[in-house]
């Protein structure tokens, strides 16, 4: 069965910092992109970032662009997040997802596999 565990958010104020951590197991992931989404209250889910099987190509969302760098390591199935200077809209529940396509997208429907997210607060 597959599994998809999220790990590393928390509250922090403005302007602080967060590394996330995305676990999975019981399937083969070294070969299909993976990414982070978010939802906000109130809000759809969104699209935060991607990368792709290899870990050579990534995809930012605008909101995010030049203060997140997402990184994977194949050999422990693993994918990290990494925030920086962080913002009150950050405010969310980050969700990890692992894709049906070894490529990045920022479309969720590529997307098969999901965590039960972790909540990121940002204070201001």
């Amino acid at each position: 069965q597959v599994q998809v565990v999220e790990s590393g958010g928390g509250l922090v104020q403005a302007g602080g910092s967060l590394r996330l951590s995305c676990a999975a197991s019981g399937r083969t992931f070294s070969t299909y992109a993976m990414s982070w989404f978010r939802q906000a209250p109130g809000k759809e889910r969104e699209f935060v970032a991607s990368i792709d099987w290899s870990g050579s190509r990534t995809l930012y969302a605008d909101s995010v662009k030049g203060r997140s760098t997402i990184s994977r390591d194949n050999a422990k199935n693993t994918v990290y997040l990494q925030m920086n200077s962080l913002k009150p809209e950050d405010t969310a529940v980050y969700y990890c997802a692992v894709g049906l396509r070894s490529y990045v997208t920022s479309y969720d429907y590529n997307y098969n596999s999901w965590g039960q997210g972790t909540q990121v607060t940002v204070s201001s």
